[in-house]
C-alpha cells in the first residue's frame, strides 16, 4: 500500500490511497472533467457513480459523495465504513477497491468498473435478461453465496453486508457477479450487542428486523434467498411469497422466468437445488435458516439429488420443506450436501 499527498491551491491536502500507487487525484479530475454530469452513470445510496478512463487506459468506477452529503456525519460514517470493509476483503466475487479520497469537500471511492451494471437492471431489460441463460443465472447465485460465505466465515470479526439486493450485485462483461456497496456493512464483534438502526432495501429485509435491531448474518441469508428467487423468476418474488399460504397448486416450473426456454434436464437439477436453498433461506425463524457456509458447500457438492421434474415440484412443498436441506451446516457435519429425497418432493 502507498499514499500520495497532493496539496490543493488553498493549502488543503488530498489523500489518494491505492494498491499500486498509480492513481493520482489529478488523473481522476481530468478523466471526469471535474466530475461532469456527462460521466455520471448512476446514483447510489449516498452519492453518484461516474465512469472514468485513466491515462494508462484503465477504466474505473468512481463513487462520489455529494458535497452536502460529505458534510453529513451519517454519510461520512457510511463512506468511511465502506473503506474499512473493502480494504480488508480479498475475494474474487466482491468488487475490488482500487483507491479512495477522504477530503471533506471531495470524497470518492475508486472501484473496478463493471461493464454490465447491476443485476437489477439486467433482469429488467428483456434483451439482456435472455442473454442471462439458466446456467449463467445459477453461476451468479453460486458466486453471491461464495462471497457471503467468505464474509460470514473466513474473517474475524464477521462481516454482515446488511443490504444484499439485486441493485448491489454488479456484473462484468462476462456476466460474472460481484457483491458491491458496503456502505451499510457491519463488522460483528462477539463482545458487543450489535444493536443498530435498520438498514437495507425494502423487499429484501429479513422480517425479524421489524421487531429487533440486532444485526446477525441471518439477515444477509434472508436477503440472499430473495435475490436467488428473483434471479430464477426474473422479477422480485414479493407477490409469490405473500400468496403462498393461499395457493398450494403453483408448480416450480410456473414461476421461472418465461423469457427463457425451460431449463434442460441437466440444468434443471441446479435450478431445483437453488429453489430449495432459496426457500430455506427465507424461513421466518432466523435460527432455522442455513449458514452461508453450508449453502456455499452445497453448491460445491457434485452429488446430484434424485428429483421429480420441475413441473411436478410445487412451490408450497419447497416453502414447507423439511428434508431438502439442513438448517445449520454443523447439524450434518459429516456431509455438506443437503438431503434431498425424491419420495418427499
Amino acid at each position: 500500500m502507498s499514499s500520495e499527498l497532493r496539496e490543493s491551491k488553498n493549502g488543503d491536502l488530498f489523500s489518494i490511497w491505492n494498491y499500486d500507487g498509480k492513481i493520482a487525484y489529478e488523473d481522476i479530475i481530468e478523466a471526469t472533467e471535474g466530475f461532469d454530469i456527462r460521466y455520471c452513470i448512476g446514483t447510489g445510496g449516498y452519492g453518484s457513480v461516474y465512469k472514468a478512463q485513466l491515462p494508462n487506459g484503465k477504466v474505473v468506477a468512481l463513487k462520489k459523495l455529494h458535497r452536502f452529503e460529505a458534510e453529513d456525519p451519517n454519510f461520512d460514517k457510511s463512506f468511511r465504513n465502506e473503506v474499512t470493509i473493502l480494504t480488508e476483503i480479498r475475494h474474487r466475487n466482491i468488487v475490488k477497491l482500487h483507491g479512495y479520497c477522504l477530503h471533506k469537500r471531495c470524497m470518492f471511492l475508486v472501484y473496478e468498473y463493471m461493464e454490465r451494471g447491476s443485476l437489477f437492471c439486467v433482469l429488467r431489460n428483456n434483451v439482456e435478461a435472455v442473454e442471462l441463460d439458466w446456467m449463467k443465472r445459477v453461476n451468479i447465485i453460486k458466486s453471491i453465496a461464495h462471497a457471503l460465505s467468505y464474509m460470514h466465515h473466513e474473517g474475524v470479526p464477521v462481516i454482515v453486508h446488511r443490504d444484499i439486493s439485486s441493485n448491489n450485485i454488479l456484473l462484468n462483461s462476462e456476466l460474472e457477479a460481484f457483491v458491491s456497496d458496503f456502505g451499510t456493512a457491519r463488522l460483528l464483534d462477539s463482545d458487543t450487542s450489535n444493536q443498530t438502526l435498520i438498514a437495507g432495501t425494502y423487499g429484501y429485509i429479513a422480517p425479524e428486523l421489524a421487531y429487533t435491531m440486532k444485526v446477525t448474518e441471518k439477515s444477509d441469508i434472508y436477503s440472499f434467498g430473495v435475490v436467488a428467487l428473483e434471479i430464477l423468476m426474473g422479477r422480485h418474488p414479493g407477490e409469490l411469497l405473500t400468496s403462498l399460504s393461499s395457493s398450494q397448486s403453483v408448480m416450480l416450473n410456473e414461476i421461472l422466468d418465461k423469457r427463457l426456454p425451460p431449463p434442460n434436464r441437466l440444468v434443471a437439477h441446479d435450478v431445483f437445488i437453488v429453489a430449495a436453498i432459496s426457500f430455506a433461506c427465507l424461513r421466518a425463524e432466523p435460527k432455522s435458516r442455513p449458514t452461508m457456509k453450508s449453502v456455499s458447500q452445497e453448491f460445491l457438492c457434485h452429488k446430484k439429488p434424485k428429483m421429480n421434474p420441475l413441473h411436478a415440484v410445487s412451490v408450497w412443498q419447497l416453502r414447507n420443506q423439511e428434508t431438502y436441506m439442513v438448517g445449520e451446516s454443523e447439524t450434518h457435519s459429516e456431509s455438506p450436501c443437503f438431503l434431498v429425497e425424491k419420495d418427499n418432493v
